[in-house]
């Protein structure tokens, strides 16, 4: 009867399926590793030596997305899916994170959350963009809808170097609990050591194009792929009582279609809710692991990195449970003018 439609699997099944995929090749892991980062060298170097307005921004542009790729390496050993226990990868790695503003302690602290409570209103501000419903909008003061309207505003996203990670992670971490975050202080004074060393011995134009606008576009890029992996068209938000961590993997994280050459800058991160669903598979394995399980085939939410579908994620704010999927910002009402009325 090998034409019969296989039965559904518990959630425990498919998760029990994903095992196979989340074994780290080491070598495999060491040369993705090396070879991102020698190549990251090599494009900053260009960057930096290479004449000609037009050849430099394509390798600061380069350099910024390998940048991109080097730092979803950097993830997965946070996430131990590659060399786990690896103390010369921990030294790269760890040096890594306070170079691109994502210190190893906020990060997995934040990270590791996030991963955990995947799709759940509250808490959903750590290590994601938070998320309100119409109801709890409407409770909201004018103070705290400005600063939900600027945390999910595409500009936040674009200049997220400065907001997300050299304020969110960096310096607002370490003023939250300096002892505890100390590594975020210590990002901030590694950033400004390399700003003043490249402009005080190489000048202005090396330091944009081989450290400034390449951090830039990885930490725009970076910011916009945390927004668009759960706030999607077809996402779907569980209620507390009933969330289960596999059907929010499966229908609360997007599967963003690119192709090769993007799949490699941004280190297969588009098949989040692979990644989602066992966090232990390698990068280099989550297209293997989605071909093989028949429930990762067909993702609840497919997004790219097309305009059409950006402006489509960019126009979701809150989530509203009685039509079970995300809406914009409701249009204001009296209620509203006579609260701007009040605080006026």
């Amino acid at each position: 009867m090998g034409n019969e439609i296989e039965a559904e699997r518990s959630e425990r099944e498919i998760f029990k399926a994903t095992s196979v995929y989340a074994q780290d090749d080491a070598k495999l892991s060491w040369f993705h590793l090396v070879s991102s980062l020698l190549l990251l060298l090599g494009s900053q170097v260009a960057a930096a030596l290479t004449h000609g307005t037009l050849l430099r921004l394509c390798f600061s542009v380069l350099a910024g997305l390998l940048t991109v790729r080097c730092f979803i390496v950097y993830h997965d050993f946070k996430h131990g899916a590659i060399l786990r226990g690896s103390k010369p990868a921990k030294l790269i790695m760890d040096a890594f994170g306070l170079y691109v503003l994502t210190p190893s302690k906020v990060w997995t602290q934040t990270h590791n959350y996030h991963h955990a409570h995947t799709a759940k209103l509250v808490g959903s501000h750590v290590g994601s963009y938070m998320m309100l419903t119409p109801a709890l909008w409407e409770q909201a003061t004018p103070a705290q809808r400005f600063m939900y309207k600027l945390v999910r505003h595409p500009l936040n996203m674009l200049f997220g170097y400065f907001t997300v990670f050299l304020y969110g992670f960096c310096a607002a971490a370490f003023f939250r609990n300096p002892r505890k975050n100390l590594d975020s202080a210590l990002a901030i004074v590694v950033q400004a050591l390399l700003i003043v060393l490249l402009y005080r011995y190489f000048g202005g134009a090396v330091l944009f194009y081989s450290l400034l606008l390449p951090q830039i576009i990885t930490h725009a890029m970076g910011a916009y792929l945390f927004y668009a992996q759960h706030n999607f068209p077809e996402a779907y938000v569980q209620p507390r009582e009933t969330w289960s961590f596999v059907r929010a993997s499966l229908e609360s994280s997007s599967f963003m279609k690119l192709g090769p050459v993007m799949n490699f800058f941004t280190g297969n991160i588009g098949y989040h809710h692979v990644h989602h669903l066992n966090h232990r598979i390698p990068f280099y394995r989550l297209p293997e692991a989605m071909a093989a399980i028949p429930e990762l085939r067909n993702p609840r939410g497919v997004t790219s990195l097309h305009p059409r579908d950006v402006i489509a994620c960019f126009r979701l704010k809150l989530w509203d449970p009685s039509l079970g999927k995300l809406v914009g910002f409701p249009k204001a009402t009296a209620s509203d003018q006579s609260k701007l009325a009040t605080n006026a």
